[in-house]
């Protein structure tokens, strides 16, 4: 009941719950039933535009999306008003692949998709295909930190899975392979990059230092909600890392395709965006989105 109380108030917070609150609640409702009463595990659901992925009971990283059309509302606009063909979009801690599916399916981009947990890849992977993408995406079943490696990971977590810390004992755990990010700079070059890896984005900027001095990085999708604590990270020191790296912290508005610079990191995803006038005129003129009968 608590999850159910929850997901509604997610809902009718949500800026697309809030203007269609009937049709999201009754987009809730129909999926619980049908997940329920469906005999198949995973049902197929469509995203945006023809784009479609598998969903479950229990997938929140993309189940939030059939209430709500975009469930990490502002972040998922921003990066289809600012992505173009012909971009790079790194996809750090992807889970079953919302961001790369709108990144490639819709913007047309190039993704390069991260997602060191092999239950959530294999859905990941599926939902690639699923969309005929695989040209598009390259995926990597790995995690990211500051050099190559191995480390333990939880395993049960949905998208809650991380890093397993020092302190931690109990859980059901895997041993996965890490990368630096900029390993991957010979053949791809980023002009957005999403990071979340639920506190573990110190060690993964570590591993990206080359990455983040190009001049060819325009943004930066990342989640500083205080979970770093678990291995000592300071989001402040994150923050601090960006702005001198040419970075603003700023809130993005979809409907009037405004930004506005904020004087510190919000209380979970916030965009760090440099070359404001650039990003500016791509906001402006990127082509309209229908979500949930909204143009965005």
């Amino acid at each position: 009941m608590n999850a159910i109380k929850r997901t509604v108030g997610f809902i009718l917070k949500h800026p697309l719950g809030k203007k269609h609150p009937a049709k999201a609640l009754w987009r809730f409702v129909w999926w619980q039933a049908q997940s329920r009463l469906s005999k198949s595990k995973f049902i197929i659901k469509p995203f945006v535009g023809d784009v479609k992925f598998y969903a479950a009971k229990g997938l929140s990283g993309i189940t939030g999306n059939i209430y709500t059309g975009l469930h990490e509302f502002n972040d998922m606009a921003f990066l289809l008003h600012f992505l173009r063909q012909g971009d790079t979009f790194f996809d750090i801690g992807a889970n079953v692949g919302s961001y790369t599916l709108l990144a490639s399916g819709i913007t047309k981009a190039n993704s390069v998709t991260l997602e060191p947990v092999k239950a959530a890849f294999d859905i990941l992977s599926s939902n690639i295909g699923l969309n005929n993408l695989q040209d598009e995406v390259k995926l990597i079943n790995a995690g990211a930190g500051a050099a190559a490696g191995e480390i333990r990971f939880s395993a049960d977590e949905d998208t809650g899975n991380h890093v397993i810390g020092r302190d931690e004992t109990g859980k059901n755990t895997v041993t996965v392979p890490i990368i630096a990010i900029d390993s991957l700079l010979n053949t791809q070059q980023p002009a957005l990059i999403k990071i979340d890896v639920e506190g573990f984005e110190t060690e993964v900027l570590k591993g990206m230092t080359v990455t983040l001095d190009s001049s060819l990085l325009k943004a930066i999708i990342i989640e500083l909600n205080g979970s770093g604590g678990r291995y000592g990270f300071s989001d402040q020191d994150i923050h601090s890392l960006l702005l001198s790296k040419g970075f603003k912290a700023v809130a993005y508005d979809p409907f009037k395709r405004a930004l506005t610079q904020l004087d510190t990191f919000g209380k979970y995803n916030t965009i760090y965006c440099r070359h404001l006038d650039f990003i500016s005129s791509r906001l402006q003129s990127a082509a309209g989105v229908n979500i949930m009968g909204e143009t965005i």
